[in-house]
C-alpha cells in the first residue's frame, strides 16, 4: 500500500536574528524562510499530515511534487514566526514540540548545548572547560581518552566546524547521560543563566499556544519527553519516555488513535518501532536526508530533508534534490 515519494523538510529556529540575544545561533531569518516558502511554491505542492497517513494507509496517490513541512522541539519561534506565515498562506505544518520542555519548565540539553556554544566568546575556551571535567571524571565513568573522542566524528554531513561538532558529538552521544547532564547544566549557568525556568519560558511554547495552532489546523506530533536518544534506552525506558509524552500531548488535544513521531535526533531501533506501532502511532520521521519512499515497510523510517537542503532564494534555480522531483 502506499506509492512513490514526498520531500519532507525540518526546520527549527526561524527568527529575526538581529534583534535575538543571541543571534549567533542557527536560525533561519524570517524573510529567509518566506523566501524559501517562495521557492518551494514554484517547484511543489504542500500536503498533509492527513495526505501522507492517506497514501500508506488506503493507497491514496500523492503528487509526484508533494512537499511536508515539519518543525521540531516546540520552539516559540514556531508561534509567533512560522504559524502566522502558514496561516495567511494556507499550508498546514507539523509540530514537534517536546513534553517535557513544555510542561515543566526546563530547558532541553541539546538546546543548553546550542546557547552554550552561542554564548561563548572562544571555542577554544569552551573546550579547555569540557577538558577539565573529562580528566576530573575519567577514572569514575571509565572514559577514554580525548583523542579517541575525536576520532570518531564523521565529517560526512556536518554543518559546524569540527571543534563545534565535537562538542555536540559528546555532550548528545558520547559521553554517559549523567555525566552529560552535570557538564551541560554547569557550563549553561557559566555561560549563559542561572534563571532556567525564564529562559525556558522564553525559548517554547506553552500548552495554550500549542492548542490554538491544532484548532487553526496545524498538525502535533510526539517528539518524545526529554529529547533524549532513543536508541541508547532500555526497552523499558523507551517506553515510559513515548508514554509520558503521549500523556501531555493528548491532554492538549493530540489524537491517542492517529499520532506521528518524530525521532529525537533522528535515532531509533526495531524495538522502539515495534512499541509506537502498539501504541497508535501512524508514520515516523527520521533525519535521513532523501525523499521520503511512501510506503507501508517505510512508515516508520520516514527520510527528511533539512532547510540547508533547498535555497531560500526565491528565484534560485533547482537544487538537486528539486531536480529530482522534476525528472519524468
Amino acid at each position: 500500500m502506499g506509492k512513490g515519494q514526498c520531500t519532507i523538510i525540518t526546520y527549527h529556529y526561524v527568527r529575526d536574528l538581529q534583534s535575538s540575544k543571541y543571534p549567533k545561533i542557527k536560525a533561519l531569518t524570517t524573510d529567509q524562510f518566506k523566501n524559501q516558502l517562495d521557492y518551494i511554491s514554484r517547484f511543489y505542492e504542500f500536503i498533509t499530515v492527513q495526505d501522507c497517513i492517506d497514501a500508506i494507509y488506503s493507497n491514496n496517490d500523492l503528487p509526484k511534487n508533494s512537499v511536508l513541512l515539519t518543525f521540531d522541539d516546540g520552539y516559540l519561534d514556531h508561534y509567533e514566526t512560522v504559524f502566522p506565515i502558514l496561516l495567511k498562506r494556507k499550508i498546514q505544518g507539523c509540530f514537534f514540540p517536546s513534553a517535557k520542555a513544555i510542561s515543566e519548565k526546563v530547558v532541553l540539553g541539546t538546546n543548553k548545548v546550542q546557547f552554550i556554544l552561542s554564548s561563548v566568546s572562544s571555542i577554544e575556551d569552551l573546550l579547555d572547560d569540557i577538558y577539565s571535567y573529562l580528566d576530573e571524571y575519567r577514572n569514575q565513568y571509565n572514559l577514554r581518552s580525548n583523542e579517541s573522542y575525536i576520532s570518531e566524528i564523521s565529517l560526512a554531513r556536518i554543518v559546524d566546524n569540527k571543534e563545534i561538532a565535537f562538542v555536540k558529538y559528546l555532550m548528545q552521544t558520547a559521553l554517559p547521560l549523567k555525566l552529560r547532564e552535570l557538564i551541560i547544566d554547569e557550563l549553561f549557568e557559566e555561560y549563559v543563566t542561572k534563571d532556567e525556568a525564564a529562559f525556558a519560558q522564553e525559548l517554547y511554547m506553552d500548552y495554550k499556544k500549542i492548542k490554538e495552532m491544532m484548532d487553526s489546523g496545524m498538525f502535533i506530533g510526539c517528539h518524545g519527553y526529554e529529547h533524549h536518544r532513543m536508541d541508547m534506552l532500555t526497552p523499558k525506558q523507551q517506553e515510559d519516555e513515548i508514554d509520558m509524552a503521549l500523556d501531555v500531548l493528548i491532554d492538549i488535544g493530540m489524537s491517542k488513535e492517529n499520532w506521528i513521531m518524530c525521532y529525537q535526533l533522528g535515532m531509533y531501533n526495531d524495538i522502539l518501532i515495534t512499541t509506537i506501532k502498539e501504541k497508535g502511532c501512524k508514520l515516523a520521521f527520521t533525519v535521513r536526508p532523501d525523499l521520503a519512499e511512501i510506503s507501508i515497510d517505510n512508515a516508520f523510517k520516514l527520510e527528511r530533508l533539512d532547510t540547508i537542503d533547498l535555497p531560500n532564494d526565491r528565484n534560485a534555480k533547482p537544487s538537486k534534490w528539486t531536480e529530482k522531483i522534476l525528472v519524468d
